[in-house]
């Protein structure tokens, strides 16, 4: 069993709806519809308050950690239509960069593999994608799939830049590495993305749900040839994607049908364990058994909250 071995007042002033730690786990942030971010320093078991950071004009959905090499820096979306990119310099943290381009509330912001540089995608609910990356020089670059989902879009995950991602390009006939990213919608799909030639283009549509996608996560490579993908909805279920990395198909498995909506999915950083969170109010791990079985192999059940999301018209 996996116990709780630390509970952190974050003294936030409304609903808490995304807490992230950083690379090395000792920096939590957490986001609320008090409208801030707050960052914990959360070593040797003790928390202690960072910073404030205050800039969106509406409830913060989702925060995501840019990896270290590019310093300690942390993006956030929200309800305002925004994403803002924060940065410390010099033990101050502030505003690095705004984008307000999407015309509904900003779901799902995640910061791609570091080896393909500084580069963020964000999901809206105006049915819209944006990639936006550092070009080096201050200045930054940003690309908008228009209609990606229908509705709109609630959650964005990057493949791992490793070998799994290696998925056989049709034209070529061969292994290519390129960018690819998963994303899950309000039109019950699950839709994955391949850069090609500087433009984002659709690359598979995966149909199994019978409702909104809440959440998608890319697992990590572990060295086997084979990529996989979580996916969660409010149809209760969470349905597990593989592809052997030689053909197109993707093979579905349903992992579990829950009791209420799941609203999040998370893997552990070696790719082995998933994490689940939902409308029950409860956290189960899962692990897939050598006979191919995903079994639960914990739950954490705390407190008389309830595990928040962003509501259904977000």
């Amino acid at each position: 069993m996996v116990s709780v071995i630390n509970s952190v007042d974050t003294a936030h002033e409304d609903m808490i709806h995304d807490a992230q730690l950083d690379y090395y786990g000792t920096k939590l942030a957490t986001c609320s519809s008090d409208r801030s971010i707050k960052l914990f320093d959360v070593t040797n078991g003790q928390q202690t308050l960072v910073t404030q950071l205050k800039g969106h004009d509406g409830p913060v959905w989702q925060l995501a950690w840019a990896h270290p090499m590019f310093g300690h820096m942390l993006a956030s979306c929200g309800y305002d239509r925004k994403v803002i990119i924060w940065r410390e310099t010099n033990g101050v943290w502030g505003k690095l960069y705004e984008y307000a381009q999407h015309d509904s509330s900003v779901n799902s912001v995640c910061f791609a593999p570091h080896e393909y540089g500084l580069m963020l995608a964000c999901g809206s609910s105006d049915g819209s994608i944006s990639v936006i990356s550092s070009t080096g020089d201050g200045s930054w670059d940003t690309k908008k799939i228009n209609n990606a989902h229908t509705i709109g879009c609630n959650s964005v995950s990057w493949a791992p830049a490793t070998a799994p991602n290696a998925l056989f390009d049709q034209q070529s006939g061969q292994q290519q590495l390129v960018k690819r990213f998963v994303s899950g919608g309000c039109d019950f799909l699950v839709k994955i993305w391949r850069e090609d030639n500087g433009q984002w283009v659709e690359e598979q549509k995966l149909d199994g749900h019978s409702d909104w996608v809440r959440d998608v996560a890319w697992a990590p490579s572990i060295g086997l040839p084979k990529s996989v993908i979580a996916s969660c909805s409010q149809d209760c279920r969470v349905i597990i994607w593989t592809n052997d990395g030689v053909s197109t198909t993707w093979n579905s498995k349903i992992l579990h049908k829950f009791d209420d909506v799941v609203w999040h999915v998370s893997w552990s950083t070696t790719g082995n364990i998933l994490a689940v969170s939902g409308g029950d109010n409860k956290v189960t791990l899962w692990k897939e058994s050598l006979e191919g079985q995903w079994v639960c192999i914990s739950d954490v059940n705390k407190g008389q909250g309830q595990i928040a999301d962003r509501p259904s018209s977000g």
